[in-house]
């Protein structure tokens, strides 16, 4: 049987993805992960494939032994997985508790690496492992500092990985979007009440990021990708300066609110 694996997979990016995949691979099944049952069944009828909806918190270690003995019984050929679970909170270091800086830690990093190393066993060559990263990755970002810090983390996990998989057949590529138009600003603006992070340059589509994604993914041999001319010349930029010019040029923006209207479904 083969299938494809997305975590996240209830709302926002993780989402899209589910909607998206079939136009580049063939599977029998997409198994679907996220805590919300009922938000994964409302993707019942949006896929040709089967949908296999498994409810997990992936902050919880127990799940990861229960999707273990699923594949253990079940012994697919995995042909894509996606993580996309994670989320980032906003805001001053003393305006984010303890427990959420730790809690984005163990999904934005430990959850993703833990899925990789459960799923590539099932994988053969052909299969590819898409790690939904961001644009925070390349520099260091005061008022997003965790959230930051565990995308840098995933950029140079899943760059060091694919060329540890080199030989294998198997791909894997970080995808590194700038700002999104999702339901992570719901989570994002709960600890933002001063403001701290107000400027938002370009504002994406979920739906075109994961097409160009996927497109890059499949068509390409990229070890990372990033969305949009304007962000990728931002990326260019960051690599040729010294990041304590970077940290200021970002921290100067954020005294001038753009786009920062209408983020929330809330």
């Amino acid at each position: 049987m083969k299938i494809a694996i997305v975590t996240g997979a209830s709302s926002g990016m993780g989402r899209e993805f589910v909607t998206q995949l079939e136009k580049y691979v063939t599977v029998d099944e997409i198994w679907v992960i996220a805590r919300r049952r009922e938000a994964l069944e409302a993707l019942s009828g949006q896929v040709k494939a089967t949908l296999r909806p498994i409810p997990l918190d992936l902050c919880e270690s127990d799940s990861f032994e229960t999707l273990s003995a699923l594949l253990h019984a079940e012994n697919p050929d995995v042909k894509l997985l996606v993580n996309a679970a994670g989320f980032g909170k906003f805001g001053s270091w003393h305006k984010i508790s303890p427990e959420d800086d730790l809690k984005m830690i163990d999904l934005n990093c430990k959850a993703l690496v833990a899925m990789t190393r459960l799923v590539i066993p099932y994988m053969h060559s052909g299969s590819h492992i898409l790690q939904l990263d961001s644009l925070s990755a390349f520099q260091p970002v005061p008022y997003i500092t965790t959230y930051g810090a565990t995308k840098a983390f995933v950029l140079n996990y899943s760059r060091s990985m694919n060329r540890e998989l080199k030989g294998t057949g198997i791909r894997m590529m970080a995808m590194n979007p700038g700002w999104v138009k999702t339901e992570f600003f719901d989570h994002a603006f709960q600890t933002n009440e001063g403001g701290e992070v107000q400027y938002f340059n370009h504002l994406y589509e979920a739906k075109d990021v994961v097409a160009t994604g996927l497109n890059a993914l499949y068509r390409t041999k990229k070890d990372y990708y990033v969305h949009g001319l304007p962000v990728q010349l931002q990326v260019f930029g960051i690599k040729l300066m010294p990041h304590s010019i970077v940290m200021s040029i970002w921290q100067n923006q954020q005294k001038k609110p753009k786009n920062n209207k209408d983020l929330t479904t809330k």
